[in-house]
């Protein structure tokens, strides 16, 4: 088994976890590969185990990579798999991990429930920007697995998203801005503005618009192939682009075209786990709560 490791932060509630991934990956004999910095973070506890970095050290013959963290530590975990088609796992070490489902007490159970195979994968879908001229950190980096969200820079104004569903106009967005989301997404961001919780599976999109002040603007679920075009006018002469949690600054009248990405991104969900039994979980569907 040919293991990457990535974190972004080593403190109390990650050390328990990390030594004891450590200790069942050596049980499987694993070849183990950890992301430089965080490697630096454990100290002596790497000593010994060979690193990765955003420009190098993994290809497509590493079989997994454990994200210990919350959602946000898998987010910038796909960012070194791109392409790869590395399977990835999240050891939840944050709050309320749509993504990170791992639990940081049952790391044992979930080597062993990969081990003797008792997963699937999922295989998550990616939206993409273009913007002439402009790629935040290179041109493999212009994609999200969440969302993909244009909203105001440096102002309290409102801004204007013109916006256009394979080169028809749909409408202006009066907001604070636009969201563009992946069914990933749709538990993220989207779902704080209103949007509908999607199906991981499904082939849709969703855009809903941040606190939009034409109040008849709704969050819309379109089809996954549709070629979307952004325009943003505003009070300032620059407005913010995230994918992710990555930021770029774009000129006002800047033509941005989303799409769906041309890969994947693969999810480990073990077989006592599903996406059903999280949402149930994280947002109380079923309970009772009037007691």
């Amino acid at each position: 088994m040919k293991v990457a490791i990535y974190g972004q932060a080593y403190g109390p509630e990650v050390v328990a976890p990390v030594a004891t991934l450590l200790l069942e990956l050596s049980k499987y004999h694993a070849e183990v590969c950890m992301e430089a910095e965080f490697a630096g973070l454990i100290g002596e506890a790497a000593k010994g185990y060979p690193v990765f970095s955003m420009k190098e050290g993994l290809d497509k013959s590493f079989e997994l990579m454990i994200s210990i963290g919350g959602d946000g530590t898998i987010l910038r975990a796909i960012t070194y798999i791109r392409d790869l088609g590395i399977p990835v796992v999240g050891i939840n070490t944050g709050r309320l991990g749509f993504l990170s489902i791992g639990k940081k007490e049952e790391v044992g159970e979930m080597l062993r429930e990969f081990a003797e195979g008792r997963y699937h994968l999922v295989e998550r879908s990616l939206v993409t920007a273009t913007v002439p001229g402009q790629v935040p950190g290179g041109s493999l980096l212009n994609f999200a697995l969440n969302e993909i969200t244009v909203s105001r820079k440096d102002t309290t104004s409102m801004i204007t998203v013109e916006t256009y569903l394979n080169g028809e106009y749909l409408t202006s967005y009066w907001a604070d801005g636009l969201i563009l989301a992946t069914p990933t997404g749709s538990t993220g961001y989207s779902l704080s503005c209103g949007g509908p919780v999607i199906m991981p599976t499904a082939r849709s999109l969703v855009i809903t618009p941040i606190a939009p002040h034409n109040l008849n603007a709704r969050p819309l679920v379109i089809s996954d192939d549709t070629q979307i075009s952004l325009r943003v006018s505003g009070r300032e002469a620059q407005h913010l682009l995230s994918f992710d949690s990555r930021l770029l600054s774009v000129d006002n009248g800047t033509e941005i075209r989303v799409q769906k990405a041309d890969f994947c991104i693969r999810m480990v969900e073990f077989s006592s786990e599903s996406f059903l039994k999280t949402i149930r979980n994280k947002l109380l569907w079923g309970e009772d709560r009037r007691n």
